[in-house]
């Protein structure tokens, strides 16, 4: 019998670096689910509950560590993998990423290889 196919979640308000992350997840099998805004994204995550969830910081409405910080407070969310995918590359700002909870941070622009590494070492058991 396959595997469950795991859900990824893409939180990226620009629409072609949020495509290129979900075509970059669809080949690798990954069911995905795209959101362009933190607000919506926040119900969509305790609803969908995905595997893992790649977040941008720098977005329209709620800031992605403000998200994060949300979710690392919700007990059936807390649990859930983040990868922050940031053009804020600063240590501070990376510190702020990990210190809000954050998996992993990777900073923009990311390529295929370092994209899946970072989904695969986070969701290994």
């Amino acid at each position: 019998m396959a595997p469950a196919q795991k859900t990824v979640m893409i939180i990226e308000d620009e629409p072609d670096a949020a495509e290129m992350f979900a075509e970059m997840m669809r080949v690798n099998g990954f069911r995905v689910l795209k959101m362009f805004a933190s607000a919506p994204a926040i119900p969509m995550i305790s609803q969908e509950k995905p595997d893992v969830i790649i977040l941008d910081i720098m977005m329209p409405d709620i800031s992605g560590l403000e998200v994060l910080r949300y979710m690392r407070r919700e007990p059936e969310l807390a649990s859930i993998p983040v990868i922050v995918v940031s053009a804020k590359s600063m240590p501070g700002d990376i510190k702020n990423g990990i210190e809000a909870g954050a998996s992993m941070y990777l900073t923009k622009p990311v390529g295929f290889i370092e994209l899946k590494e970072a989904v695969q070492k986070v969701l290994l058991p």
